[in-house]
């Protein structure tokens, strides 16, 4: 599945984050996307295994993975480059659909469902959705199967302080309305995604996560 040389480059660049190396070291730059193209076409030969409507759309491998560059609007600190790849399964538009993912980086993998950096419009919809199926919701994040596979809920990368404007404050759901993008991860350690048998407990990830990703659709 991932290849030793993809987690070694990435080690790597974490400990040079800097243009002038990255062109120094673009052939295993190269490499390493080629194995972020190979998972993503993994990914969607196996849908058929954890999510049929996914099976039958069309994808576009090369972009269903995020880019090292990292646009300033997207920087944590001063990091010109992106340390962890997510690979995406929701045919290739992540900012737009919830789908499937497995993010890659020394160290901290996981693997699960989720829109984390939405445009403003698929935004909206997921607010609009959190507001108006609280139920639905509910079900979900108390479900046996996801609670024991996800344990942290529903999790965001970033988190407004207050409700936005047009929401109340005193609906259940308003941690979530607070989320700009949100899903679930389960923690995978590294040594296990080198193995191409990483599939099957990947498809047993995503059958559960399948119930968030088809609340969102």
């Amino acid at each position: 599945m991932v290849e030793p040389e993809t987690f070694t480059f990435l080690a790597d660049l974490a400990l040079n984050n800097r243009q002038a190396w990255m062109n120094d070291h673009r052939d295993e730059r190269d490499d390493a996307m080629r194995n972020f193209t190979g998972i993503a076409m993994t990914l969607h030969d196996y849908a058929g295994h954890y999510d049929p409507v996914f099976a039958e759309t069309q994808i576009k491998p090369k972009q269903c993975y995020t880019k090292f560059f990292q646009e300033p609007r997207d920087r944590v600190g001063r990091a010109l480059y992106r340390t962890g790849i997510d690979v995406f399964a929701n045919a290739g538009r992540p900012l737009e659909d919830f789908g499937y993912y497995l993010h890659i980086e020394p160290g901290n993998c996981h693997a699960g469902a989720g829109l984390f950096q939405p445009s403003k419009a698929a935004l909206a919809r997921t607010r609009m959705c959190v507001r108006d199926e609280p139920e639905g919701l509910k079900d979900i994040l108390t479900d046996p199967d996801f609670t024991r596979t996800f344990p942290d809920g529903l999790i965001t990368r970033k988190a407004l302080n207050a409700v936005p404007d047009g929401f109340d404050s005193n609906e259940p759901a308003a941690p979530y309305l607070k989320m700009v993008g949100l899903g679930c991860r389960k923690d995978l350690p590294d040594a296990l995604l080198l193995d191409d048998k990483v599939i099957d407990l990947l498809i047993q990830i995503f059958r559960v996560a399948r119930q968030l990703v088809r609340h969102f659709d």
